[in-house]
Parts: structure tokens; sequence; C-alpha cells
């Protein structure tokens, strides 16, 4: 079986470990255990020398009770119906713990970007939406960036949309994604949401151990827009990066790495942080078993395993990713007791902030960057508070509380609604 399937399958024992805990009703399981749709399209695209290539795309929309579908769209070449699944599944949970009113959906292409042209990627994203069609939609199901894609990616999918609409409908319709360009209906603040959500749970984690952060040292795993934002943000703290790593290699230096200068080389060598000057270049292995007292995976998923999660050295796990710790690798952060941060609360703030964008949108409003944060440290630092009252009440860990605190908002509100007919 895939790595991909397996990582469907933790999110299914996740889930069936905490539905067990709680005594979760047997019909709202039954609901909740699978998604509600799954849509696959494979559509050809024009390349730049006239060629026609084919390729797939999902979208998966796993729980709409509390509001419409939400979830990013990630092009990457691994990507397949089982990842994204669980990608879903995890957005749903994501949303009820944050207490707004969206459900959980994920969706991407089977693509290695890197291999496509500017103009190569526009066409195919824009195949893509048309294949979509009214698979997403402003009120139904609101797509956002992802692993790979960005504001551009996303006012091609809107222009698409929009072409697909009458002249009437069409400025009804700018909240149909998320993560715009600013200018063309995004939100001030987006781009930095994800890192920002991190650092405001990583602050109340703190804040509840005593732990002063300007004293920390910590390590980044993703040197990509959730990364190096978090990076960059516990700068102000004046804590200390002392190792980082990126698809192109991994570094390291005791005595601290600027994270607006490592992100700056970055830029100007391709994305890739390998051969920055002012570290040395460490293995993987290495750059796990780093000294530090936080650990943030803002890379891909099951990155904490059997074999890797033994190597760690640090007080605290704060998963940037989806997914990068595997069951295994949870039962193992608990053996040694390694306090972890879960995605499903720690990266909630890309899905948050991408709430206040559709909100603005839809109300023809815009709002300031110091709201969009206030507003973002109340959802999430309240969705920190639920997640550690259940710790307590269900003496279990992070993860499973978070999904705990989930489960039991989407269970209260299926036994008010009932199941038509």
């Amino acid at each position: 079986m895939s790595a991909k399937a397996s990582l469907y399958q933790n999110v299914t024992r996740q889930f069936d470990r905490a539905a067990d805990l709680m005594g979760l009703d047997g019909e709202v399981r039954k609901i909740l255990a699978r998604p509600m749709n799954e849509v696959t399209v494979n559509f050809p695209a024009k390349m730049d020398d006239g060629r026609i290539e084919m390729f797939t795309g999902y979208r998966v929309q796993h729980n709409n009770v509390l509001g419409p579908f939400k979830g990013g769209l990630r092009y990457h070449p691994m990507v397949d119906i089982d990842e994204v699944r669980a990608l879903a599944t995890w957005m749903t949970w994501k949303s009820a713990i944050a207490n707004i009113p969206m459900g959980g959906a994920k969706g991407g292409i089977q693509i290695d970007p890197a291999k496509y042209s500017q103009g190569e990627l526009e066409r195919i994203t824009r195949r893509f939406t048309f294949a979509l069609g009214s698979n997403i939609g402003p009120d139904y199901d609101i797509p956002a960036p992802d692993v790979n894609t960005n504001a551009q990616t996303m006012a091609w999918i809107l222009d698409t949309y929009w072409s697909m609409m009458s002249p009437l409908e069409r400025q009804r319709s700018l909240h149909v994604v998320t993560g715009k360009p600013v200018d063309l209906g995004g939100s001030v603040g987006r781009d930095k949401a994800t890192g920002q959500g991190v650092i405001y749970v990583i602050e109340q984690w703190a804040r509840d151990r005593g732990f002063d952060l300007s004293q920390a040292t910590y390590t980044v795993q993703g040197y990509g827009n959730v990364g190096s934002w978090t990076a960059r943000l516990m700068k102000p703290h004046g804590a200390r990066l002392v190792a980082a790593e990126d698809h192109t290699g991994a570094i390291a230096n005791p005595a601290g790495i600027d994270p607006d200068a490592l992100l700056a080389y970055a830029r100007a060598h391709r994305g890739g942080i390998a051969g920055y000057p002012q570290a040395e270049a460490v293995d993987h292995k290495v750059f796990l078993s780093t000294p530090a007292d936080i650990f943030v995976p803002a890379a891909l998923e099951n990155q904490l395993t059997a074999e890797t999660t033994p190597w760690l050295n640090v007080r605290l796990v704060a998963e940037g990713a989806n997914g990068p710790t595997d069951p295994d690798g949870d039962r193992i952060l608990a053996e040694r007791g390694i306090d972890l941060l879960p995605d499903i609360l720690c990266n909630s703030g890309g899905v948050i902030v991408s709430y206040f964008e559709w909100l603005q949108n839809k109300r023809s409003e815009f709002w300031e960057l110091d709201e969009v944060d206030a507003k973002l440290h109340r959802i999430i630092t309240a969705g920190y508070g639920r997640v550690a009252e259940a710790v307590k009440e269900y003496k279990v860990d992070w993860r499973t509380a978070g999904y705990i605190v989930a489960m039991a908002r989407l269970e209260k509100v299926y036994k008010q609604r009932g199941i038509f007919p």
C-alpha cells in the first residue's frame, strides 16, 4: 500500500481513537467517517510548444454541516485521492475547533509545477477550474492556496470562474476563492496567517508553562510560506533559529540564523536554502537531532515516524504542516514527554483568515491588518483553550483532544438538525 494511502489510514486511526474515548454517537460517527463527495477530473491543457497534455485533478468535500466546504488546492507530483481525503478531513476538524462556520474540503493536481512555465501553469489552472465547474462556488466550496499554489493561482481561478458566470453574477462571486491578491479582493494578513497562527499558539503554550520565548531556540522544516513566516515572526520574541531544512537540504548554526536573511537568500536561489553562507550544511538526521526548544515541521506529511521521532531533541513540536507526525510519532512523543501542538489547532490560522476574507468579500468590506490579527488571535486562542480543557477532561494527548472538540461540535449540530428525511 502506498505511503499516501497510509496517510488517510492515519486519519482513520486518529478519528476512531477519539470517537471511542468520547463515546461519539454511532449515527454521527457513520457520517463523519467518510467524505460527502469526491470529484476526480481528467482534463487537457496546451503546452507552450503546442502539445496537449492530460492532467488529473481532485476535489474532496468532507463535510459541510457547519458551513460551505473550505480548503486549499495543492500542485504536487504526489497528490492522490487518499492524500486529498486526509487533508479534507483535517480541514473539517480545523474549522470546528476554531468555531467558524466552515466545512472541510481539499483539492489538487498531480503535477510538478517546476517542470512547467508560468503560461502553462496558468492554462492548467484555468482548465482545472473549468473542469471542476459547479463543484466549487462562493457559498458552496471555496478553494484557497496550499503547497505550490499562491495568490496568482487564485486570481486565475477567480477570473476563469467569472468567465463562466453571467455579468450580473460576477461581482457576487468574488468570494469563490480566498488567498487572492489584496488588490483583487484578498485580505491583508492572509499571506502570513498560517505562520501567525502558529506563533499565537506557541505563545499560549509558553504562557501556560512559564517559558520565556526570548531565550528559546527553534528549528524549522520547510522554508516556504508557513515555515518562513513562522521563523520571521519568532524573531521579534528574541528566539534564535538554529537549524532549517527544505527540499534542497538542511543547514545549522548554533549561534543563530537570521530568518529574514535566509528568506532573501532562498528567493535569490530559486526557493532553496542550501548553500546559505552563514550556516553549515548538515544531513537530515543531524537536522532533526539538533538540540532546540521548539521544532516547527512546516513541510509535508509523515516526517515524524517510528524511525525519525527518536532523533528529536526538543521540548515542543508545533505542527505548521498538515499531518507531519504519524501515529507512531505521536506515541513516541508522548513516551518521551515532548509536547505537541497538533496541526488541526496549530496551523488553523490560514483557514481562519480565509474565513475573514470570505466575510469581507460578502460584505464589501476591507479590514486593516490590526483588526485581522486581533480577530485571528481571539479565535485561535479560544480554540487552544477548548483543546486544553479537553486534554484535562479526557486525560489524552493534544491531537486526540482536538479531534474530540471538533467532533463534539459536529455531533451537537447533527443532533439539532436531524437527518433528512
